[in-house]
């Protein structure tokens, strides 16, 4: 019966550390994500350039989100490449 009961310790003191990692991983993938995710919207929202000049604003948008389309299409066409039909 000992060695049962030591399995079973083991097996909880396993869950208690997996919980653990668990815990102070979750936030900081979370954090990281969100921050990505800011950082990829201010580059398309031309956040990044001179606010002052209204000009570059504008054209910073317009070629970032016509990157956006030209990839979009361009993907388009190599998948229709490499699929049959």
């Amino acid at each position: 019966m000992s060695g049962k009961q030591s399995d079973d310790e083991r097996q909880r003191e396993a869950k208690a550390i997996l919980e653990r990692v668990r815990q102070e991983t979750d936030p900081q993938i979370g954090a990281h994500t969100q921050a990505a995710l800011t950082r990829t919207g201010d580059h398309f929202m031309a956040r990044d350039v001179d606010q002052s000049d209204r000009i570059e604003v504008l054209g910073s948008r317009i070629g970032r989100i016509a990157s956006i389309g030209g990839f979009v299409v361009l993907a388009f066409l190599l998948a229709t490449q490499f699929l049959p039909g």
